[in-house]
């Protein structure tokens, strides 16, 4: 099984944190997203994966994008470890947080998106994180007020689920842009009991090979 990714990717970071807590081999091919106007441009991989993005599984002669479908895939083939609930109602929650992170956080700082902000649209720095911090905090907002009612120790009650999942890579981004936290202690305090298991700690972007 072959994962192409970036060590700073959250999208490749979600399916590092999943490989591990299934105890899943892989290897890691980087895709520098920045390196010579970024490899995900390149024939060869644009072959495998035509959105120009990462992450790409290869398992056999599978080839998947998108990680939540990766992730997915993952837990369909390897259900020990499962990263939903059993119950239909309670998976359903799970996905729904999940995407919240997935689809109305994570885009609007997407390495591409964040390109165009400064090279398209002219924006400086300062402006640039005024425009993502807005977003970031627009989303992480509603993501409080459900983890108060939800979490225990991880995001719904003691288990991990997909929600940790993407939750994890979301605050790393976050801190990584400066956006204070403090507004939202649910999240800080899940987030902070997740990087403590070792599955997350070996999927944290610091630890991959190709981290610069």
């Amino acid at each position: 099984m072959k994962l192409y990714g970036y060590w700073r990717s959250s999208a490749a970071y979600r399916v590092r944190i999943a490989l591990h807590l299934k105890d899943l081999s892989f290897q890691s091919m980087s895709v520098h997203l920045v390196k010579d106007g970024g490899e995900q441009h390149k024939a060869d991989y644009t072959e495998l994966n035509p959105t120009h993005l990462v992450p790409t599984l290869v398992d056999g002669d599978i080839v998947l994008h998108q990680s939540l479908a990766i992730i997915d895939y993952l837990d369909d083939k390897f259900p020990e470890t499962a990263l939903y609930p059993k119950d239909f109602a309670a998976k359903a929650k799970v996905k729904a947080l999940a995407l919240d992170v997935a689809c109305e956080i994570h885009p609007v700082n997407n390495l591409r998106v964040q390109q165009y902000l400064v090279n398209g649209l002219k924006l400086d720095e300062s402006d640039k994180l005024t425009w993502s911090h807005h977003w970031m905090k627009l989303g992480f907002r509603a993501i409080e007020q459900q983890l108060i009612k939800s979490a225990g120790k991880y995001c719904f009650g003691d288990n991990i689920t997909m929600a940790d999942i993407c939750l994890v890579p979301q605050v790393y981004n976050a801190v990584r842009f400066k956006l204070d936290m403090t507004e939202f202690p649910t999240i800080s305090r899940v987030v902070e009991q997740c990087n403590q298991h070792p599955a997350f700690i070996a999927a944290l972007p610091e630890n991959q090979a190709d981290a610069q």
